[in-house]
């Protein structure tokens, strides 16, 4: 059975490691709002709009005193190159056992063949709260204006 997160639920507790082998978790961020998004891969067409677009507006989620993560199942060599490539300015977190994404319902059943993981990444947003509960839960995301709604929310 899938995890279906909603509004008043609390956040469920992630401990991941970034691109340059800091480590994340969400208690250490308490007293502030976090967006978590997850995405399917690095360097797609629909994960770099999507990243690019959290990049140009991140001085707006700091404004409202809110940190941005982005996480994917790839590894830290990646986020590194993606990052760099689109200069993006938060962290990339490293969820490869999709253990994280899990727990948040940001997964999904794979169908027909495919190798390694039955699960793929569902691409999806949590706003959290500085009180540790989900604000927003926001399942198969579309990325033209989702930023801009997010930060409307915020407001």
């Amino acid at each position: 059975m899938t995890v279906q997160l909603k509004p008043g639920d609390p956040a469920p507790e992630f401990k991941l490691e970034d691109a340059d082998g800091n480590i994340w978790q969400l208690s250490s961020l308490a007293g502030r709002r976090v967006v978590l998004y997850f995405y399917p891969a690095d360097d797609t067409s629909g994960c770099t709009a999507e990243s690019c677009d959290f990049r140009d507006s991140l001085h707006a989620f700091k404004e409202a005193n809110t940190e941005v993560f982005g996480v994917s199942p790839q590894g830290a060599a990646s986020h590194r190159r993606f990052a760099q490539k689109y200069s993006l300015n938060f962290p990339l977190l490293i969820d490869e056992d999709k253990q994280v994404a899990e727990t948040y319902g940001a997964v999904a059943q794979k169908t027909g063949d495919f190798k390694g993981s039955p699960l793929k990444i569902k691409r999806s947003t949590f706003v959290i709260g500085a009180d540790g509960k989900i604000e927003q839960a926001i399942y198969g995301v579309k990325v033209k204006g989702h930023v801009d709604s997010l930060l409307e929310a915020l407001a």
